[in-house]
């Protein structure tokens, strides 16, 4: 994935530049027990899809693909360091905002068409997210240090249509309205004179099949959704 490429080659560079010498600033962050800050970023999601085998001779389905579309975030970070500057417990709930795409072809049932039938399905969702991370943090190189994160979190959908009456006549993908993910990732933070700033990259994916069948024309061919996402972040704490 392109965002994968360039944070690697941002992280070599910015690690060569820490190497030189400099004053250090904040000395007194890694003695502190809990640090407090916000976070702002953008995020890429879409779903692990999982169609029915036999849904070309049921449904006429020739092909069923979920794109990521760009959304954001903002959150309120709460750092807690357990007993070493190395190892700390993150906890950030978080106001996020995503669409996923869904884009099918169906065979056109009119024998004499050249055109196969094309149809996308746009599922919005505005999420109350809750990740609990551990985050291992190597020691300080001048003003710059890098760390790795895993842990997991529960979501809630506010805008889910799991309870909302089916619309027949123009059909809608439902999503449940909780979940739960497992995440993984890592950062790199610089020391700046009075706060600290972190450039972060996780990935999450859902534990649950999310995907509500109510037997529409779109839902039909689906078997399984499972929620996945890249997150983009930029961590200010003080």
């Amino acid at each position: 994935m392109k965002i994968s490429l360039t944070f690697v080659l941002l992280f070599s560079a910015l690690s060569s530049i820490a190497q030189l010498e400099r004053p250090q600033n904040y000395k007194r962050f890694d003695e502190r027990t809990l640090h407090f800050g916000f976070m702002l970023g953008m995020n890429f999601a879409d779903f692990t899809l999982y169609q029915k085998l036999n849904a070309f001779n049921d449904y006429g389905l020739i092909s069923l693909t979920s794109k990521q579309t760009p959304g954001g975030q903002v959150g309120i970070v709460s750092t807690l360091k357990l007993g070493t500057p190395v190892v700390r417990l993150r906890f950030i709930p978080t106001l996020s905002f995503q669409e996923r795409v869904l884009s099918y072809t169906f065979k056109n049932p009119d024998t004499a068409a050249t055109k196969d039938l094309f149809n996308e399905e746009r599922i919005n969702s505005t999420n109350l997210d809750f990740p609990l991370m551990f985050q291992f943090r190597t020691l300080r190189v001048n003003n710059f240090a890098s760390y790795m994160l895993i842990g997991g979190q529960y979501s809630i959908d506010l805008q889910s249509q799991q309870d909302a009456s089916q619309s027949y006549i123009d059909p809608f993908i439902k999503i449940k309205k909780h979940d739960l993910q497992g995440q993984i990732g890592g950062g790199v933070e610089f020391f700046a004179p009075y706060f600290k700033f972190g450039i972060e990259l996780k990935y999450s994916h859902g534990f649950m099949n999310s995907f509500i069948q109510d037997n529409t024309d779109v839902s039909n061919p689906i078997d399984k959704l499972y929620n996945r996402v890249w997150w983009l972040s930029f961590v200010f704490e003080g």
